[in-house]
């Protein structure tokens, strides 16, 4: 069974940036979001193989995630170029996201209020009430552990989210 999420382009909340790369360090790619990009998913598109690396604004711009793994957030300076997003640009150095000639896709996440939220939380190694901010309820709501390694678990409307013992899938 296939199991399909799909976000609508919108200004303040969420965009989707192609571009080619050039392996220049420091290299900027423009952008439609509007604000500060809070999370990011960069991926090749033109080989086999290759990570969904992840920018998140509470891990940093010297670490990334990998979306399709398990592993605890990485450091490296070949990822974002320790440069944070800007409203209008992100920052990528040479290598894995800059590869020349290599064709690559961005999804761009935001904050909207009553829409989206792109946040974390410190858990307590107990049960946990997390509020999003949502008055009627969230229908996708994606966590990923970062200090250890974890898979990154999402809940939504499909399978149902209410209190207690919410069932999941895993992304990885």
């Amino acid at each position: 069974n296939d199991q399909t999420w799909m976000w609508k382009r919108a200004r303040g909340y969420f965009d989707v940036v192609t571009y080619i790369g050039n392996d220049t360090a420091g290299r900027t790619v423009s952008h439609n979001l509007g604000v500060v990009p809070e999370m990011m998913w960069v991926r090749r598109r033109n080989s086999t193989g290759g990570d969904w690396d992840v920018y998140h604004k509470d891990i940093g711009n010297t670490k990334y995630l990998t979306l399709n793994s398990t592993a605890a957030a990485s450091t490296s300076q070949y990822t974002w170029h320790n440069t944070t997003p800007t409203e209008s640009v992100f920052t990528i150095a040479t290598g894995a996201n800059n590869t020349n000639g290599d064709y690559f896709i961005a999804y761009l996440f935001a904050t909207l209020a009553g829409v989206s939220k792109v946040g974390s939380y410190t858990g307590n190694g107990s049960t946990q009430n997390i509020d999003c901010g949502f008055s009627s309820g969230a229908r996708f709501v994606l966590i990923k552990r970062t200090d250890v390694s974890e898979g990154w678990k999402v809940h939504d409307s499909v399978r149902g989210i209410v209190a207690g013992n919410d069932p999941f899938i895993e992304l990885d």
